[in-house]
């Protein structure tokens, strides 16, 4: 049974925590401030300590680094509802595991807990673990990706063609390149034609190679893709581009697996499995008569739709640590996690661009961050994004993964004391009355959102 010491001057926090902790079978002592804390570590050894950041006596920080010269041994996490990015770059160059805001998810809450506990763990069994949620180069345990798991390994070794939707940046080449390497082709080229990125004038000639003075400019043979892949895959990238005239001749080569160069007259044989993705909604296209309808048919034999990023439940912490990690080994940074702050943000952010957005993002937080942990000051997401997410968190949307109440009505209510405080001209007294409450109650509020010296 982990042992925790928890240390918070607040009582109800602490009585809360000890609830907490203890329904997840931990060994829980409580501290109400820094000394008493100190105390308890001077006696005993703790797997794990959880202190507040601002108390009366010795602030977090003190308690921190007073901890690990007792206990270098002991993981420390810091909570705060007053977080500054100067703090928390503190925190974690005196050796906190993490810093995690208030109000919190309790759901979060616990995973972080359990991930600090299990970083003590040996190596091995760590790697064992992770294996759970990665599939080639895709990443992730929701139930969302385990049924695209499923079906890679179910359709990989079939000859069918496979048709894969999804909105961009979900990884469908990732997919493809998975299925590719489950079938008996695994060893043949895989070859990806992206049929939005050749021009027009270019893709015939591109796609079946051209004989020596077919067009100006054509001084020799050159062989097309679909001899390149020939034994292997062809993944058709935004498949949905290619022009009416293209699509017939492709039409051709799924069906009768012969194809004629541009400028030549012998028909040559290809063998070649056709996986093909788009973004569009391509039964609309075939409807409205911009894609043909037998065409159609014949690439979506199987169907697979990849889930964007914000319905994939439990995913973005699992990516966001493996873009950390793959990027912080590329760019030569020693950034080792994402705090707590900066993963919060990251989970109210609607990702347009999905995993490819993630991981950009990422990779651009971990070339910009000085210290070994990304805050949220590394983020690059647009204010714009950013005051969209605050304002359907504050406005109480309500999802199938559930909403922070005690997060949205905490900034509700900041809202409303500093509209106060601005009518009010900066005038406690007169702030609280227009907000109906007691002058007492207005302190306490100012307080508890770190608006203390706002005002008279």
């Amino acid at each position: 049974m982990p042992s925790v010491l928890v240390v918070d001057d607040e009582r109800s926090m602490r009585e809360f925590l000890e609830i907490l902790l203890s329904k997840e079978n931990y060994s829980v002592t409580l501290a109400a401030n820094g000394e008493e804390a100190i105390g308890f570590l001077e006696k005993d050894r703790f797997d794990l300590l959880i202190t507040d950041i601002r108390m009366h006596d010795l602030n977090g920080i003190d308690v921190l680094k007073k901890a690990k010269a007792l206990s270098p041994e002991t993981i420390i996490i810091m909570i705060s509802a007053f977080a500054t990015a100067e703090t928390a770059v503190e925190a974690m160059k005196e050796g906190a595991y993490d810093y995690i805001p208030k109000p919190f998810k309790v759901r979060d809450f616990k995973k972080i807990i359990k991930d600090a506990l299990d970083s003590r763990r040996p190596t091995t069994a760590r790697t064992e673990e992770k294996s759970i949620f990665n599939f080639g180069c895709l990443v992730g345990d929701s139930p969302q990706m385990k049924r695209v798991y499923d079906f890679i390994e179910k359709v990989g070794p079939t000859k069918s063609n496979v048709f894969i939707s999804g909105e961009s940046g979900t990884g469908k080449e990732l997919v493809a390149k998975a299925i590719h390497r489950q079938s008996p082709r695994k060893d043949k080229p895989f070859v990806v034609i992206n049929c939005a990125g050749i021009p027009e004038n270019l893709i015939e000639s591109e796609l079946f190679g051209y004989k020596k003075g077919a067009f100006t400019g054509a001084s020799t043979d050159k062989e097309g893709l679909f001899d390149v892949a020939h034994g292997g895959t062809v993944f058709l990238d935004e498949v949905g581009e290619l022009t009416p005239a293209i699509q017939v001749k492709l039409l051709r080569v799924i069906q009768e697996r012969t194809f004629t160069a541009v400028g030549g007259t012998e028909e040559k044989s290809v063998d070649v499995r056709f996986i093909s993705a788009t973004n569009k909604e391509l039964e609309n296209e075939v409807i409205n008569g911009k894609f043909r309808e037998d065409l159609f048919f014949r690439l979506n034999v199987i169907h697979v739709s990849m889930p964007p990023l914000r319905d994939r439940d439990g995913d973005l912490p699992l990516l966001a640590q493996y873009f950390l990690e793959k990027y912080s080994k590329e760019l030569g940074k020693d950034v080792r996690k994402i705090s707590a702050y900066a993963l919060d943000i990251l989970k109210q952010y609607s990702f347009p661009g999905n995993v490819r957005e993630l991981e950009n993002i990422i990779e651009r937080s971990v070339a910009l961050e000085a210290s070994n942990i990304v805050l949220p000051e590394s983020l690059t997401l647009s204010n714009f994004q950013r005051e969209k997410t605050r304002e359907n968190r504050r406005r109480g949307d309500l999802t199938s993964d559930g909403i922070n109440l005690d997060e949205i009505l905490a900034e509700v209510e900041k809202d409303y004391i500093i509209k106060g405080l601005e009518m009010a001209h900066g005038s406690k007294q007169r702030a609280a009355h227009l907000l109906g409450i007691t002058m007492r109650s207005f302190r306490y509020r100012l307080e508890k959102l770190g608006l203390s010296a706002a005002g008279d």
